[in-house]
C-alpha cells in the first residue's frame, strides 16, 4: 500500500497544506505535523503512481541528518513519532532555496551544453565536463515556487536587490550552506559515497535562522558511488548514482520535460517497483542500517494514532 494522501483531523489542527510529496498540518501557532506520503515529483510535477516506501524512506533519512547537524544550524525538528511524520516548528519560510552543487551535472550541466557560462551569477570556464568536480562548491539558488512552477535560478545579487532576503540573513544562508554540504560530503564519504549537489530551505523564528524541510534525502540530493568514479570520469561514462535524476533521465527519455503540453509517459509496475528498490537501496546505504518495512496495512490509522500521542506528551509551551 502507498500512501498518496491524507486528511487528518489531529488535536489543535489549524489548516493544512499539501505541497508536491509532504501533506503539511499546522497545530496552534508553533508546531507542525509534516507527513512524507509515497508521492513522486520530477520537473515540479507529481507523477500519477506513488512509489511505496518512499515517504519512510525521505522522512528517516532526513530526521537522522537534521540530528547529525543541529550543531552547525539549528533546525525545526521536534520528535519523529511515525516512519512517515515529523513533529516540528512552525518558521516563516524565506521565499529561496540554497542550491549547492560540488559537480557539473544535471540540470546546470544541460544549461551548459546550451553554451550558458554564468548559472545564478556563478562565472563556469570554457571546457568542463559532465560530472566533473568543482574546485570549490558553488551556490546556485533558486526562488521558492508555487505549486505547478517551476523554481527559477537566481543569483545572490538578485536575490539582494529583489529584497527576497536581507544582506545578514542571506549571508547567514550562504554559511550554513556551506557548513551543511561539507559534513553531509564528510557522512557520504564515510558510506562510500559522494555528495553531489543537494538543496536546504531556511526558514526564521524568533529571530533565528532555522533549517526545515527535508536533507540529504533522494529527493533533495544526488549522490554517487565514491567506488569507480575517476575510472569513468576518465573513459567519460556515466557515474553509478544514488538519487532521483534516473527517474528524470526516464521521462526525458520518453519524451517529458516537465513542459507545456507534454504527457507524462505511463509508470509500469516494474518502473514504480525499480523506483522504489532504489530509494531502499540509498536508505541501507547512507544510514548503514537494514530498511525495516513498517505495518502498512492500515497507514492512515497508525499515523492517526501516533501522531496523536506525539502531540499529548509536547511540552505546553506549544500548545
Amino acid at each position: 500500500m502507498a500512501l498518496t494522501r491524507t486528511d487528518f483531523h489531529f488535536p489543535g489542527q489549524q489548516g493544512i497544506y499539501r505541497g508536491k510529496v509532504r501533506d503539511v498540518y499546522k497545530i496552534g501557532d508553533d508546531v507542525l505535523v509534516v507527513v512524507a506520503t509515497d508521492r513522486i515529483s520530477a520537473f515540479d510535477v507529481i507523477l500519477p503512481e506513488a512509489i511505496p516506501h518512499k515517504g519512510q524512506v525521505l522522512n528517516c533519512i532526513a530526521a537522522d541528518f537534521l540530528d547529525a547537524t543541529a550543531d552547525i544550524c539549528p533546525n525545526w525538528k521536534l520528535s519523529v513519532p511515525d516512519p512517515m511524520v515529523t513533529i516540528g516548528l512552525q518558521c516563516a519560510g524565506f521565499p529561496v532555496e540554497m542550491v549547492v552543487r560540488g559537480y557539473l551535472c544535471g540540470s546546470a550541466w544541460r544549461a551548459y551544453q546550451r553554451g550558458v557560462r554564468r548559472i545564478c551569477g556563478v562565472v563556469l570556464p570554457d571546457g568542463l565536463r559532465e560530472n566533473e568536480r568543482f574546485p570549490t562548491p558553488i551556490i546556485t539558488p533558486t526562488t521558492k515556487a508555487d505549486i505547478g512552477l517551476h523554481d527559477q535560478d537566481i543569483s545572490r545579487e538578485e536575490i539582494l536587490e529583489q529584497g527576497l532576503v536581507s544582506e545578514s540573513e542571506y549571508v547567514e544562508m550562504e554559511r550554513y550552506t556551506h557548513l551543511l554540504f561539507a559534513r553531509g560530503t564528510e557522512i557520504a564519504a564515510r558510506r562510500g559515497l559522494i555528495l553531489v549537489d543537494t538543496k536546504y530551505e531556511f526558514g526564521h523564528r524568533n529571530g533565528h535562522i532555522y533549517l526545515i524541510d527535508e536533507i540529504h534525502t533522494p529527493d533533495s540530493s544526488r549522490y554517487f558511488y565514491f567506488d569507480g568514479y575517476e575510472e569513468r570520469f576518465m573513459q567519460g561514462k556515466a557515474p553509478r548514482q544514488l538519487s532521483k535524476e534516473f527517474v528524470r533521465e526516464w521521462l526525458i527519455e520518453n519524451g517529458f520535460r516537465g513542459e507545456a503540453g507534454q504527457k507524462i509517459p505511463s509508470m509500469t509496475p516494474a518502473i514504480v517497483a525499480s523506483i522504489s528498490e532504489r530509494y531502499i537501496e540509498l536508505f541501507e546505504r547512507i544510514t548503514e542500517r537494514p530498511f525495516v518495512c513498517e505495518d502498512n496495512d492500515d497507514l492512515h490509522t497508525r499515523i492517526a494514532q501516533n501522531v496523536k500521542e506525539a502531540l499529548g506528551k509536547l511540552p505546553s509551551v506549544y500548545h
